[in-house]
């Protein structure tokens, strides 16, 4: 959410970043928000004016008692009593207002990075810098499920009879390399001096609307039945949210936090023979990390993030690239974002594996986080980026250390985590 100081002295520039984002539909937002907010001060100032009243009113009906002048003391209790019809009428009217005010904010996007490349659509995003020398092996290349079903790794159809679609069993070395995946993110992270955390798995609606846009919540979000309460889709939502409503400490500083938790999505639209397998999936787990800084330190946060999931897909081997999202791509609350993409040998091309956002004080505002400085409160920004989430993680791993024999190499750096295993053999 947006400051509305910038709104009012500025609508152009909310308006040509809209533009920016090819969200033309939101245009009439800006004028609806100033309207909105002229009738809430006009409002605040009647009521001002009308509570400074009150008390000069009353001072008057003392002195007019103890003059005796009953009729006129009578009079002026009238408009006291009038004006406090006025001051409650005012009161229901000025939160009304601001709860519509609120609603129209929250739709109106982040201003976006000025290095943000403008374009429509995913497909228009910048690639920045490659990450290791992508190889392409001179054996065929299997899909991912088809080298998990040969390693005896997955279970698929039992998952479709127990879960539905887009759900999985990962079974015997499979399961243990995601789980000595995930052990080895928590602590690199841990030794990059983040916190370790595990959240809660669900959060309220005031938590869910905080973090993210209506948007994005309608096509994420599963919510559980006659309760406040969704599940998360990612970590950073419950993350955010434990500072939901604090004023911090500016010596707290930046927060720097790594979390835990599975993940759950709904997924809409996915479809077609790459979402087949782990791809796109209703239920995952996923190392997440969060920082919570100064206005003036988010940038530099921005670009230690990404660099530190590119360390750890290197680590194990991974070609990767660093891809700039442009405008179209970004969701409403980031002011900037980045994908890292891991190379597919059996595509030959790079795809998703994690996503990198500033979010300035887009979230903070919603959610209202500050932090306390010499000249009063300030709100905090928020970033978050995908460590690693093995579902799309595995599809790279498999593909990039697949040997001719249908065995996987185990990097070094995994290999304590695997019991010394050093690859997965075809059963």
């Amino acid at each position: 959410m947006i400051d509305i100081a910038l709104l009012r002295s500025d609508p152009e520039l909310v308006r040509e970043n809209i533009r920016k984002k090819f969200q033309h539909q939101k245009l009439p937002l800006v004028d609806e928000a100033l309207s909105l907010d002229s009738r809430r001060r006009a409002l605040q100032q009647e009521g001002d004016a009308l509570r400074a009243a009150r008390n000069a009113l009353s001072k008057q009906i003392g002195a007019l008692m103890k003059e005796k002048k009953v009729d006129e003391a009578n009079a002026v209790r009238a408009q006291v009593t009038a004006n406090a019809d006025r001051l409650s009428a005012i009161e229901a009217e000025t939160n009304e207002v601001s709860e519509k005010l609120k609603n129209v904010m929250m739709r109106i996007p982040n201003i976006i990075s000025k290095d943000t490349p403008i374009g429509k659509d995913d497909t228009e995003n910048v690639e920045r810098k490659r990450f290791l020398q992508p190889k392409v092996p001179d054996f065929e290349v299997p899909y991912h499920l088809d080298i998990l079903e040969k390693l005896q790794g997955i279970d698929i159809d039992s998952a479709r009879r127990t879960s539905g679609q887009g759900f999985y069993y990962l079974t015997g070395d499979v399961a243990r390399l995601h789980s000595a995946v995930l052990a080895y993110a928590r602590d690199f992270m841990i030794n990059k001096g983040f916190t370790y955390c595990i959240p809660p798995f669900m959060i309220r609606s005031d938590v869910v609307s905080g973090v993210m846009s209506f948007e994005e919540m309608d096509g994420m979000m599963y919510k559980i039945e006659g309760e406040d309460l969704y599940l998360i889709g990612t970590s950073e939502h419950s993350m955010i949210g434990r500072f939901m409503g604090q004023t911090l400490d500016e010596k707290q500083l930046p927060l720097t936090l790594t979390s835990y938790s599975p993940c759950f999505r709904k997924e809409k639209g996915a479809h077609g023979i790459e979402e087949r397998g782990i791809y796109r999936i209703h239920q995952f787990e996923k190392q997440e990390m969060i920082v919570i800084c100064k206005p003036e330190e988010s940038e530099d946060w921005y670009e230690k993030m990404w660099n530190y999931t590119v360390e750890l897909f290197v680590s194990m081997g991974i070609p990767v690239r660093q891809l700039e999202c442009c405008s179209g791509d970004l969701a409403d609350l980031k002011y900037r974002s980045c994908d890292v993409e891991a190379w597919s040998p059996r595509q030959k091309k790079y795809f998703e594996v994690g996503s990198c956002s500033n979010l300035t004080d887009a979230q903070a505002r919603r959610l209202n986080i500050r932090y306390k400085t010499e000249k009063g409160s300030v709100y905090a920004h928020t970033l978050n980026n995908t460590v690693v989430a093995p579902p799309r993680m595995l599809i790279a791993f498999l593909e990039n250390h697949l040997s001719a024999d249908g065995s996987v190499e185990i990097p070094e750096v995994l290999r304590p985590y695997m019991g010394g295993q050093t690859k997965i053999v075809v059963k």
